[in-house]
């Protein structure tokens, strides 16, 4: 069974291009955030990944770009220039561990697991564009949450309890203010052939898993990927 759409579908041409937008904005705010970071980053070794970070993230917007030109996007951002300046000083104010949290998990981990997740349903030109970014996140998201776990292991088990138990309403306040600036994310992934509803299911498991290895120590796992696992 072919999931993919062809680009001679002007509904999938239109949302796919309106999500690379939106994948791209995302890549340029976590640029940007990671920079501000650099500044007062705890130790060297936080330097270091935070700098590489930055590195890899202007290298992706650099990639989507050029993807984006030649699929013919519509250059409009989703995202508001007042509503980038709110999450940069949102995460510019937070402190490390918190920082650690809210980047790492929620935007990283379960970001790029959503785009992952509709990979498959997407056309050739699309996927190659985005492996480059998502093999990369890949070692971002080991970084954020190996360093979560480090910052964990100075709390009292109490305190880190505590932590872990706010986690899930954090990346549910931040889901919401996501939702709150009025980007259509439904609709888009719903256009390009994506179960919406089951792509949350998927998303929901992925964060339940996340926050038992930052609980129990356990090395980060990833998912199969299973190509049908979101297509409608």
């Amino acid at each position: 069974m072919n999931l993919q759409k062809p680009l001679e579908d002007n509904g999938y041409r239109q949302s796919m291009g309106q999500l690379l937008m939106l994948y791209t904005q995302v890549d340029r705010l976590i640029l940007e955030v990671c920079a501000q970071r650099l500044t007062n980053a705890p130790d060297e070794d936080a330097e270091l990944s935070l700098a590489k970070q930055v590195g890899d993230e202007s290298r992706h917007v650099s990639i989507q770009r050029q993807w984006m030109r030649q699929f013919g996007a519509a250059p409009t951002p989703l995202i508001t220039p007042e509503q980038e300046q709110t999450i940069r000083e949102y995460f510019q104010a937070l402190p490390w561990i918190d920082f650690l949290a809210d980047l790492y998990v929620c935007v990283e981990a379960l970001g790029s697991e959503a785009v992952e997740r509709i990979v498959p349903l997407a056309d050739p030109g699309t996927r190659e564009s985005l492996r480059i970014p998502l093999a990369d996140e890949l070692d971002h998201v080991a970084f954020g949450i190996s360093r979560l776990r480090k910052e964990l292991a100075r709390l009292s088990k109490a305190e880190r309890q505590a932590f872990l138990e706010r986690l899930p309403a954090r990346i549910e306040s931040l889901a919401n203010a996501f939702h709150g600036f009025g980007v259509p994310v439904r609709s888009l992934f719903e256009s390009v052939g994506a179960d919406y509803d089951r792509l949350c299911e998927l998303l929901e498991d992925r964060q339940k898993e996340l926050i038992a290895e930052l609980a129990f120590g356990k090395q980060p796992t990833r998912p199969a990927r299973v190509a049908a696992d979101i297509s409608t």
